[in-house]
């Protein structure tokens, strides 16, 4: 099937659509990725048409062709371990502090975790690094906006190309390596997968997780939102923060110049006061 050219008026059509359903900031240069990438899910619902397939969002009531639309635009560019030196700090600012408060519960959240290799990272860092008794109360909540990946993180099956980075003793210790037809695959061992929770959240949607946390990592999420879109939702991730929670995004983010409530520690690490 061949895909009509997408006109400026359909471009702009969608990207107000996509800004105003999940933040997504698409600016004029990404006309083509947005051509390539709704194509294929319109290919696979047999329409030729952006305009027409337009239509076809907005007339259904179910939202589940949002949805479809949403995991076909949303970028998933993750891997396991990513920016190493934010682990590094959790190991030797927060785990001490972590390790004298033994009865509290820790509860940190992956925002943007697409595939789950970050969660995934963060559950094994926590039992390799804290005691046992610190290590009893752990929960990692793990939302996309995109169902497709939520469904790949939760099932935790990566190739080898995927694991080839992870130290071989935390491959030894927490995967399962496939045989025979899962030759070549590594699943995430239970005792990992049960400290995550993946569910599907929209970052522009109001949060309700019923608590706090100590750690939110949201990073290289913002960089595809405007300022309006950045300030919000740093606003609504403060307020799910626990005092001297900590907010970290990503190594080619900064918070210079958005309105925010939360004190500098070093770059891409911010405390809530």
């Amino acid at each position: 099937m061949v895909i009509q050219d997408i006109s400026d008026n359909s471009f702009r059509r969608f990207s107000k659509l996509i800004h105003e359903s999940c933040g997504i900031n698409l600016h004029d240069g990404k006309k083509e990725l947005m051509r390539a990438r709704l194509g294929k899910r319109m290919r696979e619902i047999g329409c030729n048409s952006f305009n027409d397939y337009f239509h076809i969002i907005k007339d259904d009531q179910t939202g589940e062709e949002l949805v479809k639309m949403l995991d076909a635009v949303s970028t998933n560019m993750t891997s396991f371990f990513r920016e190493e030196e934010h682990f590094q700090f959790m190991k030797k600012n927060l785990f001490p502090l972590y390790e004298k408060k033994k009865s509290e519960g820790l509860r940190f959240w992956s925002a943007g975790c697409s595939s789950g290799e970050e969660p995934y990272s963060l559950a094994m860092w926590l039992r390799d690094n804290l005691s046992e008794n610190v290590s009893k109360d752990i929960k990692i909540i793990a939302t996309d906006i995109s169902t497709k990946v939520l469904s790949l993180a939760a099932r935790g099956v990566y190739p080898a190309k995927t694991v080839q980075k992870i130290p071989a003793y935390q491959l030894r210790k927490y995967f399962q390596c496939g045989v025979n037809s899962q030759k070549g695959f590594y699943r995430v061992k239970k005792e990992i997968k049960d400290l995550v929770e993946f569910r599907r959240q929209n970052l522009t949607a109001p949060f309700n997780f019923g608590f706090c946390f100590d750690v939110i990592f949201c990073r290289n999420v913002m960089i595809y939102f405007n300022q309006e879109s950045r300030e919000a939702l740093i606003k609504r991730a403060t307020h799910c923060l626990r005092d001297g929670g900590y907010l970290m995004v990503g190594h080619a983010e900064s918070l210079n110049g958005t309105k925010h409530r939360l004190k500098y520690i070093q770059p891409s690490v911010y405390r809530k006061e």
